[in-house]
């Protein structure tokens, strides 16, 4: 076989066999395929596509390029979940230790983020002296000792996606449906999951726009995980608006740190309620959503939930004072807030502009190699469908450098549209399908 062969097949929109994938792959990460010739391919992939044969084998190419975690031995339902991403996406912090304080197992390895804001592993290392960066006898172990962990994702798992990913986000080649589920359906398999649930997002904050392209993304990924004998369901959620309060780092964990002590915001404990029923459901801890809804409020009145936050963050090397002492976090040193110049109600807060905001005060990247500032970020007092009076507190804006501290204004401004009427405001949750 040629790469260059496979390039010009894939150019004219024929379909690989299971061979021609596993050479491509394979040969990527040997090295025998370059950095050039694996561009010429992702971007035919993007014109023409893969079907859904063509990217179950990718997926398991994937796969079979590294390490594949096995916690047999430990229990016999292991749970994940996996979020597309979007603005104030914080609900890996809260929903693990709640899970693991009802007894579910929770092995979760996730990533930084690129792009507008962080990503989990970004927020986890707000909390000072956390150690993100397991390895995978370390990973296994604290799982087996406290039920859950949250780690980075070791280079041996899925190596071959890792090593095409990094090329996918500079060449313009992320956003193709069937190389977003090979990746994302790889790691869950790699890192042991038996029940993982989805968190597919679409609208003004997510890279997925709309609601019917978030549908189509998961039923891709379930069908794919049922031709490699797993069982995923997915949660198709609204990203026009940021989820919860808090955007940055430290003020997205400080938000979690609060819905563990029972302050919760409406639209967080909505999504987080809902991925946390399924997954119990799943794992045979409750037989009704009635009994699963008691569990988990149970878990977090009696302090269980923040308790098992506590063990991940001590196991993890981090300092626990930061789950009552807040000044433990990286400081803040400035704030800008934002007032209402007419009554009314906030039609629209649009998600992209408060996290163009956010990332011109430190709290993105462009690059991996790009310095975050943890501390800065906005929080939001008044959000879509909301009331709001002349002169009334909208947001605030949290800076330690003022260098673009006007266009951060600019943009927090443009995200808010207050009108006269009473606005129409879309269901957060727009389908479930187990």
């Amino acid at each position: 076989m040629r790469v260059v062969d496979l390039i010009e097949k894939k150019k004219q929109g024929l379909a690989h066999t299971k061979e021609e994938i596993n050479f491509i792959v394979n040969g990527f990460v040997s090295g025998e395929i370059e950095d050039y010739q694996m561009s010429a391919w992702l971007m035919a992939v993007c014109f023409q596509d893969l079907n859904i044969e063509e990217t179950a084998h990718l997926t398991e190419a994937f796969v079979n390029s590294g390490e594949i975690l096995d916690f047999s031995h430990i229990s016999d339902v292991v749970a994940d979940k996996h979020s597309t991403g979007g603005v104030g996406d914080k609900v890996t912090l809260a929903l693990i230790p709640l899970l693991a304080s009802c007894g579910v197992v929770c092995a979760k390895l996730s990533g930084r983020g690129l792009g507008l804001t962080g990503g989990t592993i970004d927020k986890l290392e707000a909390i000072p002296n956390f150690n993100p960066q397991l390895s995978a006898e370390k990973f296994m172990a604290q799982i087996k000792k406290i039920g859950c962990a949250i780690s980075s994702q070791s280079p041996n798992l899925t190596p071959a996606d890792g090593k095409i990913y990094a090329l996918r986000d500079v060449t313009a080649t992320v956003d193709n449906k069937a190389l977003i589920c090979s990746s994302v359906i790889s790691k869950k398999i790699a890192s042991g999951a038996d029940i993982i649930v989805l968190d597919v997002k679409y609208g003004s904050g997510a890279f997925i726009k709309t609601k019917e392209e978030a549908e189509e993304l998961a039923t891709l990924m379930i069908d794919i995980a049922k031709q490699l004998n797993r069982k995923v369901s997915a949660v198709i959620t609204s990203m026009e608006q940021p989820l919860g309060q808090n955007i940055g780092n430290a003020l997205e964990v400080v938000e979690c740190i609060e819905f563990l002590k029972g302050n919760m915001t409406p639209d967080l404990k909505e999504v987080i309620f809902e991925i946390a029923l399924i997954t119990l459901l799943a794992a045979n801890k409750v037989k009704t959503r009635e009994e699963g809804i008691e569990l988990l409020n149970s878990k977090i009145q009696s302090g269980e939930a923040l308790a098992k936050l506590k063990e991940i963050i001590v196991e993890q090397d981090g300092n626990p004072d930061c789950l009552e002492d807040y000044t433990k976090f990286a400081p803040c040193e400035n704030k800008f807030e934002l007032f209402a110049d007419k009554s009314g109600y906030v039609e629209m807060l649009e998600a992209v502009e408060v996290a163009k905001a956010c990332k011109l005060l430190g709290a993105g990247r462009d690059k991996k190699t790009d310095p975050i500032d943890y501390a800065v970020g906005a929080k939001l007092n008044k959000k879509a469908g909301e009331k709001v009076s002349e002169g009334e507190l909208l947001a605030e804006l949290f800076y330690n450098d003022a260098k673009r501290l006007d266009e951060a204004i600019e943009h927090l401004k443009s995200a808010y549209v207050i009108s006269e009427n009473t606005p129409q405001t879309e269901e957060l949750i727009y389908k479930t399908i187990i």
